[in-house]
């Protein structure tokens, strides 16, 4: 889960080789944003990450602010860090690394609950959503200016 989702080519190509490999990868992004330039960003990586077999759900209550990792029912990272370039290579940000430790079962929980408030979005849900052409469009324009956000 993630509030962002500004990824640099290094973070969108490890995401899509896992896909690709089979794993069972899974995004939670806001399904209303806060911020209209980080959603249009977040949208821009959508459908390769899709064509790769990664899933992808927006939160429809509205804005999801968790900063979470899970993998395994063994790791899970929780903190402060967003999926955007400044966060994970200029801010100091904080997260905790967990490993087989008993509250990672209440993360996954948590993370299954709000999947459950969420909608799929598919290959073909952004082909028929005038909306996503408009944010892609704006997210290749803001591209250039990513690493600053």
């Amino acid at each position: 889960m993630t509030p962002y989702l500004i990824l640099d080519d290094t973070l969108e190509t490890a995401l899509r080789f896992a896909g690709e490999r089979g794993i069972d990868v899974k995004l939670i992004l806001p399904g209303i944003p806060d911020k209209k330039y980080a959603y249009a960003l977040a949208k821009r990586h959508y459908k390769n990450l899709l064509k790769s077999g990664v899933k992808i759900y927006e939160y429809t209550p509205g804005f999801v602010h968790a900063k979470v990792c899970s993998s395994d029912d063994k790791k899970a990272v929780v903190g402060t860090i967003n999926w955007d370039f400044r966060s994970l290579y200029h801010h100091f940000e904080c997260a905790t690394l967990m490993y087989n430790v008993p509250c990672i079962t209440d993360i996954e929980k948590d993370f299954d609950e709000t999947l459950a408030k969420c909608r799929e979005i598919t290959l073909d849900s952004i082909k028929k959503d005038w909306k996503y052409r408009v944010y892609v469009v704006m997210g290749a324009i803001l591209k250039l200016f990513a690493p600053l956000m």
